[in-house]
């Protein structure tokens, strides 16, 4: 199990996200415009070798004239992962660990197969900021049976619309798993769809709704 350490982070997540979104095609706010930036919900999943942090953050955006909620996968790690220089939101000296390097988890192998874990059920979702202490809000569904978790290659694109991770699994399926990177609180899943996760995310009253944060499809 993850254990989250009370501590500093210098800089903090979100001074290195208000950077790195308005460089994504999904980023909604004006040319120009600095997000304003607030935690407004997620989960974390575990690694199976203990090595490399996982967190699903939502964070809401009220610069604009109306909030939008993003919804990053962060991956973090003790080392650089070679050759993923432009995945790499940026680095973070922790109080406990020393320097972090934080990367968008998408286009982390190790984020990506737990994902897939916690969608066909092989892998429990953790409480955002609390160690050892499973999340029951967070549900992964996949609508095939017999699924395994393994993975044997990934291809990832972006587009204004979110993040496509198209997957071949292990054992001959060929999947795309899309990260809304754009939550709309209270919108579930389309029922075709293969499978999700779905969440609670944060209404602008404060209240939370169920959320789908990341939808999966059969590909041909």
């Amino acid at each position: 199990m993850a254990v989250i350490h009370r501590t500093t982070l210098t800089p903090t997540k979100l001074e290195l996200l208000a950077t790195w979104l308005p460089t994504q095609p999904w980023y909604r706010g004006a040319s120009g415009q600095q997000p304003e930036l607030a935690t407004s919900g997620g989960f974390r999943l575990d690694d199976p070798e203990g090595e490399v942090g996982i967190e699903f953050m939502a964070a809401i955006d009220t610069s604009g004239a109306q909030p939008v909620t993003y919804h990053v996968p962060f991956s973090y790690r003790g080392a650089p992962i070679p050759g993923a220089d432009q995945e790499l939101i940026g680095t973070t000296e922790h109080g406990v660990l020393g320097q972090r390097w934080i990367y968008d988890g998408t286009r982390d192998p190790v984020l990506v197969a737990q994902l897939f874990a916690l969608i066909v059920g092989e892998a429990e979702p953790q409480m955002q900021g609390v160690s050892d202490t499973p999340d029951p809000s967070v549900t992964g569904r996949f609508a095939e049976t017999g699924a395994k978790a393994a993975i044997a290659a990934t291809t990832v694109t972006d587009d204004p619309d979110g993040t496509d991770i198209l997957v071949e699994t292990a054992d001959g399926r060929r999947l795309a798993i899309h990260i809304n990177r754009v939550l709309q609180p209270g919108q579930d899943s389309e029922e075709q769809a293969l499978g999700h996760v779905v969440a609670d995310a944060s209404l602008p009253d404060g209240t939370t709704a169920r959320t789908a944060f990341v939808v999966v499809h059969a590909r041909p």
